[in-house]
């Protein structure tokens, strides 16, 4: 008697970022099935917490085998706790431990940005390379490295690398000044459009008026790379990455006007052989990266292997 065949394990993948919360069920090579999605509560911490629950809830089924949370906050090395985030009102939770009993299920939990930079090392823009830099450019500014072809799980705020010593202040629970996530944003392109046009203009506009032409607009969006691309020679000089892949949804609304700015910024700072070599590209996999990567660690914590 052949016993009857098993359906593959699915998981659930889940990007928690600043403004929204998105979760889909995917399979081992990335393929999202399903979707379902919820504005990120500007509640506290049960708030958001209940508002995960809920986008999980919405697709668990028998097939689904394991959760994968990506998370922009930073998580303490050795047990994976979330110590804090900065855009959302969560502080010093063990989510992984929270989401493995609330949903009975093997689960993982990584940083937003470092999920982002698996999915594209693994199946995006980055598949060729060994070592990689990811940036994220969205409602802040976040990043994941691939060093000698294992993602690096350390604390690495690549959002937070201070570009202009006593510059704006950042935002959210950060303190500093000067930092990356407070000048090339997509929140920091906001601030620039508002600054320009008044209390209703975005970064959309901002870019927008960029491309046509307006020299305010370019103004801006040139001071925007210039700091990514300090920032990005910077990374050149520790990490000499092949590949720098920039994300989030600023980065790839805006990446056009960027990438080559940003690239001969990054030159004028990296060291001899990067300043010839460093190589930047737009992510692949958009704004679903976040999601495959979240399936990629979840499919990991099924495994065993996390």
């Amino acid at each position: 008697m052949v016993a009857a065949a098993v359906a593959a394990p699915l998981v659930i993948g889940v990007d928690v970022g600043g403004t929204k919360i998105r979760a889909a069920v995917a399979d081992r090579d990335g393929r999202i099935r399903r979707r379902h999605e919820l504005e990120s509560p500007a509640g506290p911490q049960e708030e958001v917490l209940a508002a995960i629950d809920s986008a999980v809830a919405a697709l668990l089924e028998e097939t689904v085998g394991a959760v994968g949370l990506g998370i922009p906050g930073n998580l303490e090395a050795r047990t994976g706790r979330l110590l804090r985030t900065t855009n959302l009102p969560l502080q010093d939770v063990d989510l992984q431990a929270w989401a493995r009993a609330r949903f009975g299920l093997p689960a993982a939990i990584e940083n937003d940005a470092n999920v982002a930079a698996l999915a594209e090392w693994k199946l995006g823009a980055g598949r060729d390379v060994q070592t990689l830099v990811m940036i994220t450019l969205g409602t802040g500014v976040g990043g994941g490295l691939v060093l000698g072809g294992e993602l690096y799980r350390g604390w690495a705020e690549i959002g937070h690398v201070v570009v202009d010593v006593g510059g704006p202040p950042c935002q959210g629970n950060c303190h500093g000044h000067g930092h990356l996530e407070a000048i090339a944003s997509g929140s920091a392109a906001d601030r620039a459009a508002r600054e320009l046009w008044g209390p209703e203009a975005d970064a959309r506009l901002l870019v927008e008026r960029a491309r046509a032409g307006d020299d305010r607009a370019q103004a801006r969006m040139a001071e925007i790379a210039a700091a990514l691309g300090a920032a990005i020679g910077s990374f050149a000089n520790l990490f000499n990455p092949e590949l720098v892949v920039i994300g989030g949804g600023f980065g790839e609304a805006a990446g056009d006007l960027l990438l080559g700015p940003a690239q001969e910024a990054a030159r004028c700072e990296a060291l001899y052989p990067a300043d010839g070599s460093i190589r930047l590209a737009l992510a692949e996999l958009g704004e679903d990266a976040g999601l495959v990567g979240a399936s990629l660690i979840a499919f990991q914590a099924l495994d065993g292997a996390w």
